[in-house]
């Protein structure tokens, strides 16, 4: 550092701690010539951020360049916040130009060190990304490898920029022509360029929601490969409102996609904690904490001044084994200001969450929606297990669907007092019940259920997901059931609770709320919700479907089409896996 200087070091109070770094007005002279997030044209920055989007080639194609899109939109937010901090030290030693060689010389003095220099100190870091005229794409490309090569991990930061905003190549060429060209790039970078995205532009919860608004888009427009990376995020809220994380828990996703299931967790501890009003908070609220104002807030900016309480943020961990998703998620972490330790790789086979002796690592909170019926996974796989994922009595849930194989992964990375929740095909709550001999899904529901580990089940209405048509199910667990709920387990078919929308359906904020509330109160109501005891679903061969002992109308109830085909397809599978298993056993014995 520069002899005669000293900076006090707040680069990291911008992470969710419960605090905010002071965000200064911009230093210098001229003025940005970025529009602030409430201009005079009344966009919401959802809107603004899916026009951006759509300047490539319209909203039809906006999909198809979604990996040049989020890092780009990414990187202004990077390039703003930076600037922030660079005023932020421009304020105490008197310039910008000072300011970016004191943090050239330190880089630990912010939280992400771009090395992007202005020649005109006083312009924005943006400023070079928009000035490109020619070369745009192989400068862009150059420029987000720099800003990633500077930000591996640090001792105060274990987050890194290496492996997430470098993957793509803006000047890509694919059969003799560029992927984007520079004519759609600079399109593209002008609409990015219309609004400053920095810490007194946009709070962190803002500007999250609006990229989590931008991926739903893209899984509008993704088909099946939507559920890779996208949870509708009405499922994501009622599943963070009943898993009630509390500060400073450890809440783990093994296939998290693009992080919003976890992000959903913090935010909903973070509304409890600050005492935000909400039905689910029952008499008397949430904590009983004082709460402290931010830091600077109010201070020229743009953010409204909010209280917030003095709490440890959750720690949040999850494993994604496509290397553009895992991108995807740590963006997404990144750009709510929230700490994650993301993992690459396939977690079924290579659970990459260990403790020091090798053994799988317990958390408080396990929530997850892996791909359904997965059929990739054989018995070997589960036989071959060096964590003790798959207990005797469970194990092998058959090869056409690994459903229960996920449910079982999540129950082994539970805490003693650990709960889960993970969303599945509805088909794995029933399928097998009710079938002459034995079904190996169903054993290892039954093993669940007599292990008393299942807590509620929730049925949610059809055609809500991007990649089917089909409703899902959430199975909640609880290691640690409270006495009055043991031997039993809480149905919810919520089946009609939903509003039509375009492509999907969609749960209104006060069908969330009831959801939720009901199981967490465990609350009956007919043709909603109904406590069973564990004799009941014996009798009934282990189907755990809430619309199996719940009739939404009079008359009688039918299964939507989508579903029965699905469950179809699954049985189809299983008696071929049967056919050639008989298949070798007569050819052993000479039949």
């Amino acid at each position: 550092m520069a002899k005669g200087h000293k900076i006090k070091d707040t680069s990291a109070s911008y992470i969710v701690t419960g605090h905010s770094a002071k965000t200064p007005k911009r230093a210098g002279g001229r003025k940005s010539v970025q529009s602030p997030l409430n201009g005079t044209n009344g966009k919401s920055l959802e809107s603004w951020i899916w026009d951006a989007a759509c300047s490539i080639r319209g909203a039809k194609d906006a999909p198809k360049y979604k990996d040049f899109i989020l890092p780009l939109i990414f990187t202004k937010r990077l390039c703003d916040v930076f600037d922030d901090e660079i005023n932020r030290i421009a304020k105490e030693v008197g310039s910008r130009k000072k300011a970016f060689q004191l943090v050239k010389a330190d880089p630990k003095l912010v939280r992400f060190y771009l090395p992007l220099i202005p020649d005109n100190t006083d312009e924005p870091v943006w400023s070079i990304i928009r000035k490109l005229t020619s070369g745009i794409g192989q400068n862009l490309t150059t420029y987000l490898k720099e800003i990633a090569k500077a930000n591996p991990p640090r001792k105060d930061r274990k987050t890194t920029l290496q492996g997430i905003i470098d993957r793509v190549d803006f000047n890509a060429i694919t059969h003799g022509q560029r992927d984007i060209d520079d004519d759609r790039l600079s399109n593209l970078i002008e609409a990015i360029s219309t609004k400053r995205l920095g810490l007194e532009d946009v709070e962190p919860d803002i500007i999250g929601k609006s990229y989590e608004y931008l991926i739903r888009k893209f899984a509008e427009g993704s088909g099946q490969s939507a559920g890779e990376f996208y949870t509708p995020k009405e499922v994501g809220i009622i599943m963070a409102k009943v898993m009630d994380a509390e500060p400073g828990m450890e809440v783990y996703d093994p296939c998290c996609g693009s992080g919003s299931l976890l992000i959903k967790c913090e935010i909903a501890m973070e509304e409890k904690m600050n005492n935000i009003p909400s039905p689910l908070r029952g008499e008397g609220g949430g904590a009983a904490i004082v709460p402290s104002p931010l830091k600077g807030e109010g201070e020229g900016g743009g953010a409204k001044a909010k209280s917030k309480m003095n709490y440890t943020p959750l720690k949040l961990y999850g494993q994604e084994y496509i290397a553009d998703t895992w991108a995807m998620a740590n963006m997404n972490m990144i750009i709510h200001d929230m700490e994650g330790e993301i993992e690459i790789g396939d977690t079924f086979k290579n659970p990459k969450f260990r403790d020091k002796r090798g053994k799988l690592r317990t958390f408080d909170r396990v929530v997850a929606n892996p791909m359904w019926n997965q059929d990739w996974f054989t018995e070997a796989d589960y036989d071959n297990d060096e964590f003790n994922r798959f207990p005797k009595g469970a194990g092998f849930p058959g090869k056409s669907s690994a459903d229960w194989g996920w449910v079982q992964h999540m129950h082994a990375s539970l805490k003693p007092e650990g709960r889960a929740a993970v969303v599945l095909d509805t088909g794995a709550a029933s399928r097998g019940s009710g079938n002459a001999g034995t079904n190996k899904e169903k054993s290892v529901r039954q093993w669940f259920v007599d292990n008393d580990l299942i807590e509620n089940v929730l049925y949610l209405p059809e055609n809500l997901f991007y990649n089917t048509s089909a409703p899902g199910i959430v199975i909640f667990l609880n290691k640690a059931k409270p006495k009055k709920r043991k031997g039993k387990i809480f149905l919810v078919n919520a089946s009609r609770i939903f509003e039509k929308g375009d492509p999907k359906n969609f749960i209104p904020e006060a069908g969330i709320e009831k959801i939720a509330k009901i199981l967490i109160n465990w609350k009956e109501e007919g043709k909603l919700s109904h406590i069973v005891d564990h004799a009941e679903i014996k009798k009934n061969d282990y189907n755990i479907s809430p619309s199996r002992y719940i009739h939404t109308n009079d008359a009688e109830t039918y299964r939507p089409i989508a579903e029965i085909v699905e469950e179809l397809e699954i049985i189809e599978a299983e008696a071929k896996e049967t056919d050639k298993a008989l298949k070798k056993i007569l050819e052993k014995i000479g039949v």
